[in-house]
């Protein structure tokens, strides 16, 4: 019986464990939060969800784009390029993101009759993002295990390792990755600076896989 409620962007993480535990899943569900690169992600949510028969759904989370503070809600020349590092990719930040969606998350996860709410964060995100630590998954579990009848608990399973982990993951499941996206300019292309696509191309990089992305340069 599938029992699992995924939170799903369209990038590589999330894209891959919609198919590492697809099994499970009986729902899919995208945030649109006026990011730059949000239509771009749900379209390739869009596309694997259906590929796998899985239901996907939408929310509209205009709120977040109207009154919080990130630039990766300022536009594309807002973004920051080079590495993908505390200081330079912090000002991507969005405040509480993972907190907000893992509750809508568990608010449709209960409604929908299931227990659990799969999130794709992993290692290489701890510096950076606090609601994609441990330290904030863990509680957050917690809590909304104890404030459902159904005890919906998160499970993250990518917490502790690479993105180069995920890729291999992926690959051997056989992702078509070029149907992903990950630049938080939220071209047409891959920008190929900014701090995301930098993590992308090392992390085929140090997974020996071929990237099959393509990049403005």
């Amino acid at each position: 019986m599938k029992e699992s409620l995924i939170i799903l962007s369209g990038g590589m993480d999330s894209v891959t464990l919609l198919y590492d535990k697809q099994k499970d899943i009986a729902l899919a569900v995208s945030f649109d939060y006026g990011s730059n690169h949000s239509s771009r992600e749900i379209a390739c949510a869009n596309y694997h969800c259906k590929l796998l028969g899985i239901e996907h759904i939408v929310i509209p989370l205009e709120f977040m784009h109207k009154y919080f503070k990130s630039s990766l809600l300022e536009g594309a020349d807002a973004i920051p390029e080079g590495n993908y590092s505390e200081e330079n990719m912090k000002s991507t930040v969005v405040p509480f993101r993972n907190g907000i969606m893992l509750a809508i998350g568990c608010g449709m996860a209960e409604s929908r009759g299931l227990n659990c709410v799969l999130i794709a964060n992993h290692f290489g995100d701890h510096s950076i993002y606090p609601d994609c630590r441990e330290d904030f998954i863990r509680p957050m579990s917690e809590a909304m295990k104890h404030g459902t009848y159904a005890g919906v608990e998160i499970d993250a399973p990518y917490t502790n390792i690479t993105k180069a982990d995920i890729c291999r993951i992926g690959t051997r499941l056989g992702i078509d990755y070029s149907k992903t996206y990950s630049c938080y300019k939220g071209g047409e292309k891959h920008c190929g600076k900014c701090g995301t696509c930098v993590e992308r191309k090392e992390a085929f990089r140090l997974a020996g896989v071929p990237d099959p992305t393509e990049y403005e340069e």
